[in-house]
């Protein structure tokens, strides 16, 4: 599909129809369109809100303390990569417990941490395995590699999440939602058909994107076009360079081999069936008790996280964005991570 760039621009800059509210489910799409300008390129009728795209912000507190606890545990060692340790678990955060004296490594490989377990056989290296279908086929391949070398001292501590089973709850429980730009990394994954689904079963139309400025007005554009009626609602996929519609079928297979699907807690949003990836039973030896880490306890107080993930605010609506809860000085898990919307929000305030 060709989309005339210029002439899109031009039609949702003179956009004057019912208003819209289309989210953009990945961070990287939230960021791209905030360091761009998007927003201010297109008719304020057409509302770009952010949802549940980041995996760190959706972190439950209870997973973070899990963590806390290997860290502080002796003989352990906690791997985790860097946005993570700013997240408030129920009492700290994983850089506090650093201070205090936990033993906190950052990763920029969860397979270093192999080479490093053999080489110190006495420490259980215990990693944090957070992320997306975008993420999961990596650890997947971690654990393979793990169970087939005989390594018995690592850990997953996973925090694992489907976005599909995010999406359909946005759709029952966010009615005003008109359309998902949905996320390209996550999309080379999972492919299109879960996508096509939504658009059967609740008739909101969704459109894969790259993360440049025009792929995003292209996507706006045709999602504008389907939810006024224009154009047939459908699921569109305007990444075909890199998405193809069946996704990475190895990367698939990869994951059904060891992982299975439950519940999993989605902060600021409670638990979603379906939602969560944890290792199967032949790679249980491997697992750091991730199951049970599915209480869903409630945000700190006055932080308006919930409502950002869910679009029914924007970050600067929140009453704390900038004063009480900044990057350095985080209160709600939306400003730590660089795919946090809070976070990108701050950074490109004018």
């Amino acid at each position: 599909m060709t989309i005339d760039i210029g002439k899109a621009l031009e039609f949702l800059e003179g956009y004057d129809g019912p208003q819209i509210k289309l989210m953009e489910v990945c961070g990287t799409h939230t960021s791209s369109i905030a360091r761009s300008g998007v927003r201010g390129l297109i008719s304020p009728r057409i509302k770009l809100i952010s949802g549940p795209g980041c995996p760190v912000c959706v972190t439950p507190a209870a997973y973070i303390d899990k963590c806390i606890e290997y860290a502080h545990k002796e003989n352990h060692a906690l791997f985790t990569f860097g946005d993570m340790v700013k997240v408030m678990g129920t009492d700290c955060s994983l850089s506090a417990a650093k201070g205090a004296g936990a033993r906190v490594d950052l990763m920029y490989s969860p397979f270093e941490v192999l080479t490093k377990a053999e080489r110190n056989p006495e420490t259980v290296h215990v990693i944090a395995a957070v992320g997306f279908e975008t993420t999961a086929p990596a650890y997947a391949l971690l654990a393979q590699e793990a169970k087939e070398s005989g390594i018995g001292n690592v850990r997953l501590l996973t925090a694992l999440k489907r976005i599909m089973p995010a999406l359909t709850w946005i759709c029952e429980n966010e009615r005003s939602v008109a359309g998902f730009i949905c996320p390209g990394h996550v999309s080379a994954i999972t492919g299109n058909a879960g996508y096509e689904k939504l658009c059967a079963e609740y008739g909101v139309p969704c459109a894969i994107a790259g993360f440049e400025p025009e792929h995003i007005i292209a996507a706006v554009h045709e999602l504008v076009l389907m939810s006024t009626g224009d154009k047939p609602t459908r699921a569109l996929n305007l990444y075909a360079g890199v998405v193809r519609e069946e996704g990475n079928v190895k990367a698939q297979a990869l994951m059904d081999e060891c992982f299975r699907e439950g519940g999993a807690v989605w902060r600021g949003l409670g638990m979603i069936e379906g939602s969560g990836l944890y290792l199967g039973d032949e790679y249980a030896g491997l697992d750091g008790g991730s199951l049970g880490l599915d209480e869903d306890r409630p945000l700190p107080d006055g932080c308006g996280c919930g409502d950002v993930i869910t679009g029914r605010i924007n970050p600067d609506e929140c009453p704390m964005f900038g004063g009480q809860c900044t990057p350095e000085k985080p209160y709600g898990p939306c400003m730590t991570s660089s795919e946090g919307a809070c976070g990108i929000w701050f950074m490109n305030r004018t």
